[in-house]
């Protein structure tokens, strides 16, 4: 390793959300689901896999860093006490990786359930945010034997190619790739400002954004953009979305301005009598980062108030 990787302030966050997942009783472990894909996630050590007996969470990440960039805040607050928690890599993030040559969140969903039947997981609730979400609803709509209940996060699944467009105008890029995946310090800026309400992320110098550019965004760049243009949500004018059986919580903050709020007033329309809508305010498109003990209370509220 150089002294460049020895002094990047993004490897020295990585190394201390490892030390935070690893103090919440996860391992970091990685698994074959078929002769195509091996999938990297965090979950309790193997032997705890059968003999835990606590609700299942499943953790799906959104577009751009691994999961345990985006989730440390949840491992932290539901491992071990509350959940048996997994939290995987989706496809060509982090170390998950395939040969197949399917990019849609379809397939990404289909990996996810391999997993879950890998390890020997049942029944099991599923927590999306943004292209996780994405993931999560198609689960919940293929499996709904397995999926029990559904969190879906800042997530517009119900987007037409308006909402697409709409996204490109407000960050003035010409493609989507430019938006997600950033590859200049005023791309991420761009980005970070409209994922975040944060006023403070986008005064960091350019150093910082294009160490955080190198480390996070430059692997499996090909294969993501590849990602981005397989998503079969959001093509046409039209929706192609249908209501879920499962109970469905839909979590959004009133400033996000990836998928603007009004989307989740549509979307708890169109998934059913079961689904409820709780908005953050004064957060944008991560409030699980943004507003962790609040989305954790929500989401705590609803996944165990039954019990």
């Amino acid at each position: 390793m150089s002294l460049l990787s020895y002094l990047s302030p993004t490897r020295f966050l990585e190394g201390y959300l490892r030390r935070c997942l690893t103090a919440a009783g996860l391992t970091s472990q990685t698994l074959s689901i078929d002769s195509e894909t091996t999938i990297h996630f965090w979950g309790p050590p193997p032997l705890d896999h059968r003999t835990d007996d606590k609700p299942v969470m499943l953790l799906l990440h959104g577009f751009g860093p691994s999961s345990m960039w985006q989730w440390r805040r949840q491992i932290q607050a539901f491992s071990p006490s509350a959940f048996r928690l997994y939290c995987p890599d989706l496809v060509f993030f982090g170390d998950s990786t395939t040969s197949s040559t399917k990019r849609s969140e379809v397939f990404q969903a289909e990996c996810m359930e391999k997993l879950m039947e890998k390890i020997g997981i049942e029944k099991f609730n599923v927590v999306g945010t943004s292209y996780g979400g994405f993931v999560a609803y198609h689960m919940a709509k293929t499996w709904p034997q397995k999926v029990e209940k559904v969190v879906i996060a800042s997530s517009g699944i119900n987007m037409r190619k308006c909402d697409s467009e709409s996204l490109l105008q407000r960050s003035n890029c010409e493609c989507i790739e430019k938006v997600m995946l950033p590859s200049t310090a005023t791309e991420l800026r761009t980005l970070m400002g409209l994922a975040s309400s944060s006023r403070i992320v986008r005064m960091f110098p350019d150093a910082l954004w294009n160490d955080v550019i190198s480390n996070l965004y430059q692997k499996n760049r090909k294969e993501k953009v590849e990602l981005l243009k397989g998503v079969t949500l959001g093509r046409d004018e039209k929706l192609n979305i249908d209501p879920l059986s499962q109970e469905v919580l839909i979590i959004w903050g009133d400033k996000d301005q990836i998928f603007p709020v009004k989307m989740a007033y549509e979307l708890k329309e169109i998934l059913g009598d079961k689904t409820k809508l709780e908005i953050i305010k004064n957060t944008s498109h991560v409030p699980q980062i943004e507003c962790a003990q609040e989305f954790n209370n929500i989401v705590l509220k609803f996944l165990k108030g039954s019990q």
